[in-house]
């Protein structure tokens, strides 16, 4: 008899390799009963998965360190054994903004991620009232992203601009409502904004960070005690993430996740994003074969730095007081030595291609890495939200 797990997830393009897993029977075949639960919003998702609810959970890199440091929310041991999917969210402004963007700096070229966070930055300058922009949730690399991209042109996230917290689902009719100014999201989103002539994407996860992770597999770190069924899942994981990444079966990943209880949504505005095929808005296109994968590239394999990444961004924006005890669990939250235990063959080495500020993180010494900028001290609430 297979053994039931309950998996949640966010209506994105990135929940692919758990849809993939349950409905072209990988799962099964590993020998387990794979039912998905789709969540309205990140923080009903770290609710359901504190609470037990589900078993495990696609989430955002960043989660399960927050929940295991307790910060922003009760403290729930939480690990991350299998990245689920690297890349794929992007910065969407809308169309006005980017007018008043390309007419604050006509010799740029918006599509560099410097460039036109440049150009924002004159539009920030010269407006008398302080921009609105979305991000998903406070600790997800998509409020970390969009908080160094606008750091490294000069205009600070939390002082020069209003930063709100967004569900993905709604971010696009945020922004037709005019709510928000741009955002930062997961597909479809930005891809969907595009093309209904909403707004314009001005930089990707792809150009700010390369490779950085994404979506994980979350689970409570007590999962692990169950071994042999870990080992089941992982394996069938690991073999939806190689279906999914395969270039042709992207139309039908893209029907499957264009059904109304996965995304519900145009199937063309998903297939663009696996296939890097990319609606910027207002005419403009580009093809990024990386924009977002999910298997090459030893996508799949977690590592200690990537914790440790999460722990420095959320130092430097006045999440988390700085300190060995939280550094340390943060690193241990991400667990390469399950990923070989239950994946020995699988690829874990991959390259590390260099940020766009040609910033390097250095793993080894955050510290130091911390020392190139300016960090806030910690709120009060942490961002709880």
């Amino acid at each position: 008899m297979n053994e039931r797990i309950v998996a949640s997830f966010v209506p994105l393009v990135d929940c692919a390799v758990l849809v993939a897993a349950r409905e072209r029977g990988f799962a099964a075949q590993a020998g387990v009963d794979l039912e998905l639960v789709k969540e309205p919003s990140w923080a009903s998702l770290r609710d359901h998965l504190s609470l037990g609810h589900v078993d495990c959970a696609h989430a955002l890199a960043p989660l399960p360190v927050a929940l295991t440091l307790g910060v922003g929310h009760v403290q729930v041991d939480c690990i991350a054994p299998f990245v689920l999917g690297r890349g794929g969210n992007a910065v969407t402004v809308s169309t006005q903004l980017f007018d008043e963007m390309y007419a604050s700096s006509p010799a740029e070229s918006l599509e560099d991620p410097a460039a036109a966070g440049r150009a924002l930055a004159a539009v920030v300058r010269a407006r008398a009232t302080p921009l609105t922009l979305g991000m998903v949730f406070p600790f997800s690399n998509h409020n970390f992203d969009l908080r160094y991209w606008l750091a490294a042109a000069g205009v600070h996230p939390d002082r020069d601009v209003r930063l709100v917290a967004i569900p993905p689902p709604l971010m696009v009719e945020s922004l037709q409502a005019g709510l928000v100014d741009g955002f930062c999201v997961g597909e479809p989103w930005n891809s969907l904004a595009a093309m209904h002539g909403l707004g314009r994407i001005v930089a990707t996860q792809s150009q700010l960070f390369p490779r950085s992770v994404e979506k994980v597999l979350a689970l409570r770190a007590s999962f692990a005690e169950r071994a042999a069924v870990l080992k089941r899942l992982l394996q069938a994981l690991e073999a939806a993430a190689k279906w999914v990444d395969d270039v042709s079966n992207h139309a039908a990943l893209a029907a499957l996740l264009a059904r109304p209880e996965y995304l519900g949504v145009p199937p063309e505005s998903i297939a663009a994003a696996l296939d890097g095929h990319l609606h910027l808005g207002l005419g403009a296109a580009k093809r990024d074969v990386d924009f977002m994968y999910f298997h090459r590239h030893a996508a799949n394999a977690p590592r200690a730095a990537d914790g440790l990444w999460v722990y420095a961004q959320m130092v430097r924006w006045g999440q988390l007081a700085p300190s060995a005890q939280a550094q340390r669990a943060s690193a241990e939250v991400f667990r390469p030595d399950l990923y070989r235990q239950c994946l020995p063959a699988a690829a874990f080495a991959a390259p590390a291609p260099r940020p766009f500020d040609r910033i390097e993180f250095v793993a080894s010494d955050v510290r130091t890495y911390l020392g190139q900028f300016d960090v806030q001290t910690p709120f009060a609430d942490a961002h709880s939200l």
